[in-house]
């Protein structure tokens, strides 16, 4: 079993709360982590749908049955449990007596805010960060084989094949997940705007032009993006708004917590069909971009990245902001550094008076440079 990174943040916030809610996306590996940490509480899982019954008719006698605690998997599926649980938080001094999982951040986190606020400790779960993927001994021979095999355990753990694996991941999610949150009622068009959405990875999100590509409107863009957010298929990536005098984009920027499940909505079936595609250096950044972020909330730390871009087009792929500091930093998918690379930090410390900044690429050394700016390796973020 590999070490997850996200354990020692977890195990801390578990000695702080009687209840602990653990969110992140479908295969994630929450289960797997929460057996591990919890190895004495039974494992009830409410996509059983006799389980779910039970739990839903007679939420007391459920809850009953583990006076103990338990680990309730995809709690958000019963309701009805909340309430009875607040009741018995209420009234032990237990910490972390019952153990939430859930798939779906939205219709957890109403059921918690309503019943458990206060009582329970929250954690959101990504799936695999390049560290830990390197933990499995996968030998990925290219960026490319990276980018498509993407992050969720299974792929590594199990040796699955990532093209039938994200097909029959998209269409679970489609057809379960998504139904559960709004009531869907043409899901191939649900799967049109999905595919949409992966076309404009690593861009500024421009609800309008999906809204006149796809035929849907505005209003129920916005709320597919939100079902898409809170069960972790995508985040937006703010703008920063230092401006230094100069009119700034203010929209976010898409990203997929996941570029193997991008990759097979755009129909990219192998690391050679990727290295020829136009999309290949917006999945590269995208790659980039989410694995810091795992990194992040691995360790429950704040958001702290942005992006930054004029109205004349000169963009920062990514803003570390670090004890009021801004870290530039490039996003290149060559194998091969050039001083195009970093021509905008140049010109970004010029404008904020700094120095240094960062170039993660996509090739295997890793070194800083004269100018006091570091050239990584993807492998080495």
């Amino acid at each position: 079993m590999i070490q997850r990174q996200a354990e020692k943040e977890i195990r801390k916030i578990a000695k702080q709360f009687r209840a602990l809610a653990i969110v992140g996306p479908r295969q994630s590996g929450k289960t797997t982590l929460v057996k591990k940490i919890f190895p004495t509480k039974p494992y009830v899982s409410l996509e059983d749908p006799d389980t779910k019954q039970m739990a839903t008719e007679d939420p007391r006698h459920f809850l009953s049955l583990y006076k103990n605690g338990a680990i309730i998997d995809e709690a958000q599926r019963v309701p009805a449990l909340f309430s009875y649980l607040q009741g018995i938080l209420d009234n032990t001094k237990k910490n972390s007596l019952f153990v939430l999982t859930g798939s779906n951040n939205f219709l957890l986190q109403e059921n918690i805010s309503q019943s458990l606020a206060g009582r329970i400790g929250y954690f959101d779960l990504p799936p695999l960060s390049i560290q830990e993927i390197k933990l499995f001994g996968a030998k990925l021979p290219t960026a490319e084989d990276w980018m498509l095999n993407g992050s969720y355990p299974e792929i590594f753990d199990k040796k699955r094949n990532p093209a039938s694996w994200y097909a029959s991941y998209i269409r679970t999610y489609v057809e379960r997940d998504v139904r559960m949150i709004r009531n869907i009622a043409n899901v191939n068009t649900f799967t049109k705007f999905l595919k949409l959405c992966a076309g404009r990875a690593s861009q500024q999100l421009n609800i309008s032009n999906i809204s006149i590509e796809s035929g849907i409107d505005i209003k129920t863009i916005q709320s597919w993006l939100s079902i898409l957010e809170s069960s972790f298929i995508i985040y937006q990536l703010p703008a920063h708004h230092k401006n230094f005098n100069r009119r700034l984009v203010k929209t976010p920027k898409l990203y997929f917590y996941d570029t193997g499940l991008a990759c097979n909505l755009l129909g990219i079936k192998t690391a050679h069909e990727l290295s020829l595609s136009p999309f290949r250096g917006a999945m590269f950044e995208n790659f980039i971009v989410s694995d810091i972020r795992k990194q992040q909330m691995n360790k429950s730390e704040l958001n702290n990245l942005f992006y930054w871009r004029d109205n004349k087009g000169v963009e920062i792929d990514m803003l570390l902001e670090v004890k009021n500091k801004l870290l530039p930093i490039e996003i290149k998918a060559g194998k091969t550094v050039n001083s195009d690379f970093v021509k905008n930090i140049n010109f970004w410390n010029e404008l904020a008076g700094a120095k240094g900044g960062e170039i993660i690429y996509g090739g295997s050394s890793s070194y800083t440079r004269p100018d006091k700016i570091k050239v990584t390796s993807f492998l080495d973020i």
